[in-house]
């Protein structure tokens, strides 16, 4: 039995169809992740997977129960952590879990000691009787999570889970994650970072206009474009003509500036470093970095994403 198993799935809202016949399964114990541009249905997904949103045709299963025909006890198998916080500001640390518990018809007995346990585990022990207003984002997005485990749930549904977060809470955010899904807690979540995904994920779904356009590991997607590779350089100075002597290199696709570097896309890498060392060389120009890069996560993403917009349009016409 799966985690998640979605069959055709759909949602329409008048004339728009949001989310349009999308099947996929999560694993047990699987961290999923469920990329798409603004618009592209996800959030719609997400409610209609846990019963907030009545799908207009197909189905979802959650740890084996419909969402449609067992809600109860489809909603026990999972917990929520939206992107807006859902911590009560002028509610203790501790009466937020203890309210969560109550919603889950968790006992008191039972939900006191899973606060215990979860107010530790997210360092918060020492804040239990503080009032949440006074907390930093980072803090109640610990809170959020804690909430959403006190009912101890196989699945964990996650809403940009990093978004706004410090760089160092959002790492200790992931490592969280992590040990959860080591214990055996499968994860959803959507995020518009593609880097999270690419370290977090062990399937990615992408999602364009409602369809989902593929489905696979990071590094099997990155497959779908392996001929795209890309030379990053940076020079001592950057001359106003740089960029369009770059464009002009033999078997170069197209040029990206990224900060103080130049990446330039190729399908031959060899050939492209050759000229730029030449470009280099008139110029009197020193190269400070110059890297070689297969195809990331981001290239594999907005493949798709053009290509699934292009699919869209043509079958409106």
């Amino acid at each position: 039995m799966n985690a998640i198993e979605v069959k055709n799935l759909t949602k329409r809202f008048g004339d728009l169809t949001a989310v349009n016949h999308i099947s996929f399964e999560v694993k047990k114990g699987e961290i999923f992740g469920f990329l798409g541009p603004n618009g592209a249905g996800k959030t719609t997904t997400i409610r209609m997977l846990t019963g907030l949103t009545e799908p207009s045709e197909g189905t979802a299963r959650i740890m084996g129960h419909d969402i449609q025909k067992e809600p109860f006890r489809a909603k026990e198998c999972f917990g929520i952590v939206p992107e807006v916080s859902n911590v009560y500001d002028d509610f203790s640390a501790w009466n937020n879990l203890m309210f969560a518990g109550e919603l889950y018809g968790i006992s008191r007995t039972r939900r006191t000691l899973k606060a215990e346990a979860l107010l530790d585990k997210f360092g918060l022990s020492n804040f239990k009787k503080k009032k949440a207003n006074g907390f930093s984002k980072g803090m109640k997005r610990k809170l959020t999570i804690a909430m959403a485990l006190i009912n101890e749930p196989d699945i964990l549904f996650l809403d940009e889970p990093t978004s706004g977060l410090d760089v160092q809470s959002a790492a200790i955010l992931r490592e969280t994650l992590r040990e959860l899904n080591e214990n055996g807690t499968a994860i959803f979540l959507t995020t518009h970072n593609i880097e999270e995904a690419n370290i977090m994920c062990d399937r990615v779904a992408i999602i364009v206009s409602g369809k989902i356009v593929a489905i696979d590991s990071p590094e099997r997607l990155k497959r779908i474009i392996q001929v795209t590779q890309s030379v990053v350089v940076a020079f001592d100075s950057n001359p106003i003509s740089l960029y369009d002597a770059l464009v002009r290199i033999p078997r170069v696709s197209h040029v990206s500036r990224e900060g103080d570097k130049c990446r330039l896309y190729t399908d031959d890498p060899s050939a492209v470093l050759s000229s730029v060392f030449e470009y280099a060389r008139t110029n009197n120009l020193k190269l400070l970095t110059m890297n070689t890069l297969g195809p990331c996560l981001e290239d594999v993403f907005l493949r798709l994403v053009e290509s699934g917009k292009q699919s869209f349009e043509a079958n409106k016409r």
